[in-house]
């Protein structure tokens, strides 16, 4: 039996965009629909119906296609099937698997798409499906990634969060050879994302005081310089900083001590340094249910933990945990947002 969807009065649906066409993304978006439950938020696909009826039968799934004009139509249309609003550019052929350069204006299409509607209020948020990043490249993307391109269109700096029940995590440094991570951190970066990282503790995941922790860089946190000196140099300076902003946050940690479940008690967020040390613990909590989230945007972005997994792509055995748990946190997420705004 499936629950009645859940979607909050007066409250857009969430826009869920294609992803790599090539990849799992329109396997769990099919799978997350048949899957829904009480707790599902209203959610609609920026895809080619098309698309998605082939692979529904494809992978024997029981998700009929409902192709809507509008965005308000996805809340009538949800208990029906999965609602698509057809994506304006043409995806081209599509190989299971087999990334193509040829289909990266699509794929921007669908996430330019989704952050119209979320900016004018057609979607309450949006929730991205994994991208290609060497095939976007390819085909002129000037871009890292999702969260650089949704900065630049905002006009604004994001950060990456990630987060599983009990833990998030925050890189300063991403997507680096760990070789240029001592190189390319700076007290400004770790600031910027303390200060941005307690703002959106605060308004979209109701923290009143927001408590950080910020990890060290070297083991023992240097050991006072002897195994290295950017926690002196570098990261006690932003600490003393992020204090002075009135932030309640303790650090250089041990990364190695920072983990455990009696430490996850004493702080609501991680400043890490770079990209394994926030992702290994928390893939070690949750591996499937992991979810990123863009902070420091004016609209709300979540998306699942995983890349796009195109060597499974045709066997129809992708796991929708992560998308799903995507969803359920930007429905929350955004209805944070939207209570903080509505007058008593």
């Amino acid at each position: 039996m499936h629950g009645r969807p859940r979607n909050t009065p007066g409250h857009a649906p969430l826009a869920v965009t294609m992803g790599e066409p090539a990849g799992i993304g329109g396997e769990i978006l099919l799978k997350a629909w048949t899957a829904r439950n009480a707790a599902t938020p209203v959610f609609f696909a920026i895809d080619n119906p098309d698309r998605l009826r082939a692979l529904a039968a494809r992978f024997g799934l029981n998700c009929p296609i409902v192709p809507i004009t509008a965005t308000s139509d996805a809340n009538a249309a949800f208990s029906q099937g999965l609602p698509v609003l057809p994506l304006q550019v043409a995806i081209g052929e599509v190989a299971l698997g087999k990334p193509r350069a040829e289909t990266g204006k699509a794929v921007i299409a669908a996430i330019d798409q989704a952050v119209a509607l979320v900016r004018d209020g057609g979607a309450a948020a949006m929730i991205t499906n994994p991208i290609q990043k060497a095939s976007l490249q390819a085909a002129g993307f000037a871009f890292p990634g999702h969260t650089e391109y949704l900065g630049h269109l905002a006009g604004a700096t994001p950060v990456m969060m990630l987060a599983v029940e009990g833990l998030r995590v925050v890189p300063v440094t991403v997507h680096l050879p760990l070789r240029d991570v001592a190189a390319k951190l700076t007290t400004a970066a770790i600031v910027a994302h303390g200060r941005i990282t307690a703002a959106a503790l605060q308004r979209d995941f109701g923290v009143p005081a927001p408590r950080l922790a910020v990890a060290a860089l070297n083991p023992h946190a240097g050991e006072s310089g002897t195994m290295g000196d950017e926690e002196i140099r570098i990261i006690a300076p932003a600490v003393t900083q992020l204090r002075a902003d009135g932030i309640a946050v303790r650090g250089p940690l041990p990364a190695d001590t920072l983990f455990h479940a009696a430490a996850r008690t004493e702080y609501d967020a991680v400043i890490c340094m770079y990209h394994d040390q926030a992702l290994i613990p928390l893939k070690t909590i949750d591996f499937a249910g992991g979810v990123n989230v863009t902070i420091g945007l004016p609209f709300v972005r979540c998306s699942p933990d995983h890349g796009t997994a195109l060597d499974i792509a045709t066997r129809g055995i992708a796991d929708p945990t992560s998308l799903i748990a995507a969803l359920r946190m930007a429905r929350e997420i955004a209805d944070r947002r939207h209570a903080a705004t509505v007058t008593p």
